[in-house]
């Protein structure tokens, strides 16, 4: 485009590849986007926002890249109407930067980055930017393996005047400088429409994925709720993603001792996955049966308690169900993610009969589980609930979502870090699915194809 790297260009680079020297082992990590099109050049004329340029490099891959760049520090900088959020750095790291819409926001993606920084620092209300102008908040974490993202939420439509990495004359720091500017409406949009081009031809690029055959053993799928740079529910130090994968930990790990079974889990580590990857998993693992584990929060309700199980539905079976349903549904916008890159959202309309029969087996699993939990902790009191939530649209898997409890509470918060209540509940739970397998085989049991009716057969009480 006629600029030298570090240079910043007039208006707005819409997608925008940081300046800063990048170190064998950063560049053994994805770039995204930039990785992606190892020959798109593209520009369009006459507007101050969309001049492109985007051309992959050949990475290196250091074969013993075990450290990652690490950001220790984080503050937010006003100057007039611009807006700047700065990350202390380790190292230089080469960023893409693009916004999107629904709600407005900006995203900059990163080589693998470690956050050694609170949490909660990019909350609203918290820390170093409650009178920040353009930026109502932010986050930032793991989006993949070798990639990690910032998510900065807008006040207003913004175009990134740079994204590059600066080291400072008198300490030598490193620091990534994310500018901001307001725009207006219409150029926010333009901008917007041109990131979704590009993401929905990322998107088409991640169907070419085989099914796996299928496995002799009953193949049980455990979701781990959130990860990576969506983290869930925070409340006094405790994070629903660590929380929940700990929990499907353990529960896997019982699973697997029994042997009946092929357990496989939708994330081994601290990443994000999308809700309709975790579909698409379940169905081209042939699972037989999937199990997203979560836990809630309400901050103006912290005498509510226990734990619900959730199956999916048309519509929500209540008020608390819809609104549990729209919070985990936003998890993919959390993340920074645009609907265009999720592009396999399950529309087997045809699978009409297998459908409301997978739902019927769904049911008779909730209640199954539900009468299990009674043993090891409280339940919610409606703990059977249903509504339409994402990553139980599976038409063709037996599908529950657990939420484990409340964070908003203190006694769900202390049995929930707890070693000795994890083993204990995730005991149930496994019990609960050895129980619906055997239940399933047994000639006894009649599946119906009504959704609303829980099937007729053997449902194990907590003692049995």
């Amino acid at each position: 485009m006629g600029k030298k790297a570090g240079e910043s260009m007039p208006g707005c680079i819409f997608f925008n590849r940081a300046a800063g020297s990048t170190t064998a082992k950063v560049l053994a990590a994805v770039v995204a986007i930039a990785a992606a099109w190892p020959a798109l050049q593209i520009s369009i004329p006459a507007t101050r926002y969309f001049s492109l340029s985007l051309r992959a490099e050949a990475a290196p891959v250091a074969s013993e890249a075990t450290e990652f760049p690490t950001a220790n520090a984080v503050r937010i900088e006003r100057t007039g109407d611009r807006t700047k959020l700065i990350f202390g750095l380790s190292t230089s790291v080469e960023s893409t930067t693009f916004v999107l819409a629904d709600p407005d926001r900006v995203i900059v993606d990163l080589p693998q980055t470690d956050f050694l920084l609170d949490p909660e620092s990019g909350k609203p209300a918290h820390g170093p930017h409650r009178k920040t102008g353009l930026i109502a908040a932010f986050r930032f974490g793991q989006l993949a393996p070798g990639k990690s993202r910032i998510v900065i939420d807008l006040r207003a439509p913004a175009r990134v005047l740079r994204a590059a990495c600066e080291k400072s004359d008198g300490d030598g720091h490193t620091s990534l400088v994310i500018e901001l500017a307001k725009t207006d409406r219409a150029d926010f949009r333009a901008a917007v429409q041109i990131a979704r081009m590009q993401l929905g031809a990322l998107a088409q690029t991640k169907k070419d994925e085989k099914p796996q055959p299928a496995s002799v053993k009953p193949v049980v799928m455990i979701d781990p709720g959130h990860g990576g740079i969506d983290r869930g529910a925070m409340v006094k130090g405790l994070v629903e993603k660590d929380l929940v994968f700990d929990f499907a930990k353990a529960v896997a790990a019982k699973l697997e001792t029994d042997g009946r079974f092929k357990v496989i889990m939708t994330r081994d580590g601290d990443s994000f996955v999308t809700l309709s990857e975790r579909v698409r998993m379940a169905r081209d693992g042939n699972a037989a049966l999937f199990v997203s584990i979560h836990a809630d929060t309400l901050s103006d309700a912290s005498d509510v308690s226990g734990a619900t199980v959730y199956t999916v539905s048309d519509r929500a079976s209540d008020a608390e169900a819809a609104r549990v349903a729209q919070k985990e549904n936003q998890a993919d916008a959390a993340a920074g993610l645009d609907k265009t890159e999720d592009a396999s959202d399950v529309s087997d309309i045809l699978f009409d009969l297998t459908r409301r029969e997978t739902r019927a087996y769904s049911h008779f699993f909730a209640h199954t589980l539900t009468n299990y939990w009674r043993v090891a902790g409280r339940l919610n009191k409606n703990p059977q609930r249903s509504a339409g939530f994402r990553v139980l649209k599976a038409p063709d898997v037996p599908s529950v979502l657990l939420e484990l409890g409340y964070l908003s509470n203190k006694t769900d918060g202390q049995a929930l870090s707890s070693e000795q209540w994890r083993d204990k509940a995730s005991s149930q739970v496994a019990e609960a699915i050895e129980a619906f397998f055997s239940a399933r085989e047994s000639a006894t049991t009649v599946i119906k194809t009504d959704p609303d009716q829980v099937p007729v057969g053997k449902i194990p009480t907590g003692g049995e």
